[in-house]
């Protein structure tokens, strides 16, 4: 079996969102295409409450899915259709902002370490507008796939590795994400993951080194690869590595972005802020 290549090598960006919070923005923006179904990822974790205390009040969403994977800390969200979750160590809030939907997502600790990802996850055209709805997944729910010493969490999707069917906590039709996060032991390893073919694969690493791929091309600390489409995923650890593996089923449909609003058109990017300045976004 063919690995996959790796195609773009990106590093992640010190920047800053919501009320000042300090994060890494590992992509999104801009040329989204090559990222589809994707739209945006950070790293976020910093042990300085000033970094974060800020958190990220009252905003709007709309035309899209955003992920949010805890590793440390204590976060808590909450949304105008009433509901109120308590992300804490290990766990994962899944929110489809469909049609609309204003949330907040504020620390909840005011000292120590708060660590974590943010993932934005298109939906396709047909779903966009369709009501907003929102998981929260406790870590005890995610389901922990171990092959000696390395340890996957599957947190979605229905991926494949060695001899083992990698089924995560979330199944979803729209853009079929596969979510793995990824531990290697200290010992030299090599691994293989496989992913439907064409399906986009993004690899970002949080710690350690890889190398991927028959070439062995190095991905380091805060680096993310983005691999080719056909093959599978071969990953060899240089010790105690941890990676996420993101995948999905490009949509292959237009991308028009403005803030907090992905929708297909810009009429409909339009449509989408006359419906929150009315306040008619969020029902």
């Amino acid at each position: 079996m063919i690995s996959r290549k790796v195609v773009e090598l990106l590093r992640a960006q010190p920047a800053s969102d919501g009320d000042g919070v300090k994060l890494m923005r590992v992509f999104g923006g801009r040329d989204l295409e090559r990222f589809d179904p994707f739209l945006m990822m950070d790293e976020f974790g910093s042990d300085t409450p000033g970094d974060y205390m800020g958190g990220f009040p009252s905003h709007p969403h709309r035309g899209f899915e955003t992920i949010t994977y805890m590793l440390e800390g204590h976060m808590e969200h909450k949304d105008h259709m009433g509901n109120v979750g308590d992300l804490q160590q290990g766990d994962v809030q899944w929110m489809t902002a469909g049609a609309g939907i204003i949330h907040s997502e504020m620390p909840k600790q005011t000292q120590g370490r708060l660590r974590g990802f943010q993932v934005w996850l298109n939906l396709p055209a047909r779903d966009k507008m369709q009501p907003p709805s929102y998981r929260d997944i406790a870590a005890a729910e995610i389901p922990v796939y171990r092959d000696g010493d390395l340890q996957i969490n599957a947190i979605a999707g229905n991926l494949k590795a060695a001899n083992m069917d990698l089924n995560g906590a979330v199944t979803n039709t729209g853009t079929e994400p596969g979510f793995l996060d990824i531990s290697f032991p200290a010992t030299a390893q090599i691994r293989s993951f496989a992913v439907p073919e064409n399906h986009t694969v993004l690899l970002y690493v949080f710690e350690g080194e890889l190398l991927v791929g028959d070439d062995k091309v190095k991905v380091s600390r805060s680096q993310m690869a983005r691999l080719s489409g056909l093959g599978d995923v071969t990953l060899e650890n240089r010790g105690s590595a941890k990676v996420l593996l993101l995948s999905g089923r490009p949509l292959k449909e237009p991308i028009v972005h403005y803030g907090p609003f992905v929708m297909n058109t810009r009429e409909e990017i339009e449509q989408a802020l006359r419906d929150y300045r009315a306040g008619t976004l969020a029902h």
